[in-house]
């Protein structure tokens, strides 16, 4: 009865460890469960962060870029079809734009094409005047500033 009685308490010790070590394996893969979460926060975060920081830049360089289109683009009709007021149509002065039309053509009927050479020579300065700003000056200026005249 000795033995039976040894080898239920071994048994007995055995199966403390046993349950002993599952439960500390067990507190370790939640210690290290909790460490991947956080660090999967950290990253995520970090992720948002520079996702957020690369569409800024992206939006910025599309801005600069659309901005020194519409310079050039602006410049060449300006001094082309400076009468007409494309360019501060494409400007997005619309108001201008018609402004322009109507000295155009109703100022020219009257006065036998003297506003038509008016808003010819208006137009003729603006382009010159945009093509030699700067790329930044010129975004600043017409785009973000919505200056129309001169």
């Amino acid at each position: 009865m000795s033995d039976e009685k040894n080898l239920s308490d071994d048994l007995n010790d055995m199966l403390g460890d046993a349950k002993e070590g599952a439960k500390k394996a067990a507190d370790k893969a939640e210690e290290f469960a909790e460490e991947a979460k956080e660090k999967a926060k950290e990253f995520a975060n970090e992720a948002k962060e520079t996702a957020s920081e690369f569409a800024d830049s992206a939006k910025e360089t599309f801005d600069k870029a659309t901005g020194e289109n519409k310079k050039i683009l602006a410049g060449i009709l300006a001094i082309l079809l400076g009468p007409l007021g494309v360019h501060k149509f494409i400007l997005g002065y619309n108001k201008e734009g018609i402004i322009m039309l109507v000295v155009t053509f109703i100022l020219g009927f009257i006065t036998c094409g003297l506003g038509a050479g008016i808003t010819g020579i208006i137009g003729l300065i603006e382009g010159i005047i945009y093509l030699t700003k700067s790329d930044e000056e010129f975004y600043n200026t017409y785009q973000v500033g919505k200056k129309p005249w001169f």
